[in-house]
C-alpha cells in the first residue's frame, strides 16, 4: 500500500481501499474489496457465533453451565438454545450498541489477557508438570520467550482506553458471577476431586457424618452423568 500513495493518507478506516482508488483501477476494484471485506466479516462473526456455541456445550458437561444449554435439536444434531440464545444476544448488542463501540479494543484485551494466561501456564507446567511428555522443546521456550510475550502483552496493554478496560472489567465480573452461582457448584472436576479427598477422609476416619457427605457427592456425580445422557 505504501508503494501506492504516501503513508500519511493510509490512517482511514479503509487504508487497502483508499490506496486503490489511486490506481487507475481504483472505481471498480475498491467496490471487489469492500465486498470482499464484508464477506470476511462476516464469516469471521458467524465462526465465532458457532464455536461459542459448541463451548458452551461443552461446558454443560463439565458442570459449569445449565443443561439448557446442550439440547441438542434431533434433526440437525446441533445445540439449538445455545445458538438462539447466542444468535438473539448478538443480534441485540449490534442493532444497539455503536459501531465504534463494538470494534473498540475490548476484544484485543480479552486476547492479550488470554495470551498473558497462556504464557503463565507454560512457566508453571514446567514446575508442576515436570514428568508431562513433550514431543519437542523450544530453546529458553521454558521461561524465558513466555516472560517475553507476557511483557509484549502487558505493552500491548497500554493502548486500551479507559472504556474499554471498564467494559473488559464488566464481562469478567459477570463472568465470575455465573461461575461462582452456578460452575463452581456443579463442576465435575471439583466434585471429583473433592469426593476423592472425602474418601481418603473416611478410610482413615469413617465418622457418619464424613460417610453422608460422599453419598451425597456421588448422587450429585450421578445426575450430573444423567443429565448428560438425557441431552
Amino acid at each position: 500500500m505504501v508503494g501506492l500513495v504516501p503513508y500519511e493518507s493510509l490512517n482511514s478506516d479503509s487504508p487497502l481501499s483508499d490506496a486503490i482508488k489511486a490506481t487507475p483501477y481504483g472505481l471498480w476494484l475498491s467496490i471487489l474489496m469492500d465486498l470482499g471485506a464484508i464477506a470476511s466479516l462476516t464469516t469471521v462473526a458467524l465462526t465465532v457465533m458457532l464455536s461459542e456455541t459448541r463451548i458452551f456445550y461443552a461446558m454443560v458437561h463439565d458442570g459449569l453451565l445449565p443443561p439448557i444449554f446442550a439440547k441438542i435439536h434431533k434433526t440437525t444434531e446441533t445445540p439449538r438454545i445455545s445458538i438462539i440464545i447466542s444468535g438473539v444476544f448478538c443480534a441485540v448488542f449490534s442493532g444497539v450498541c455503536p459501531v465504534h463501540m463494538l470494534g473498540e479494543k475490548t476484544t484485543l484485551i480479552s486476547a492479550l489477557i488470554t495470551y498473558i494466561f497462556v504464557h503463565v501456564a507454560v512457566i508453571v507446567m514446567r514446575y508442576t508438570h515436570r514428568d508431562m511428555p513433550r514431543t519437542f522443546e523450544v530453546l529458553f521456550g521454558s521461561w524465558l520467550i513466555p516472560t517475553i510475550g507476557s511483557l509484549f502483552c502487558i505493552f500491548l496493554m497500554k493502548s486500551i482506553t479507559k472504556a474499554a478496560g471498564f467494559r473488559f472489567l464488566v464481562w469478567t465480573a459477570l463472568g465470575q458471577i455465573i461461575y461462582f452461582s452456578y460452575g463452581f457448584w456443579h463442576s465435575k472436576r471439583r466434585n471429583l476431586i473433592e469426593s476423592e479427598f472425602v474418601g481418603s477422609t473416611i478410610e482413615l476416619a469413617p465418622t457418619e457424618e464424613n460417610i453422608k457427605h460422599l453419598n451425597k457427592i456421588k448422587n450429585r456425580r450421578l445426575y450430573h452423568v444423567c443429565q448428560s445422557d438425557f441431552t
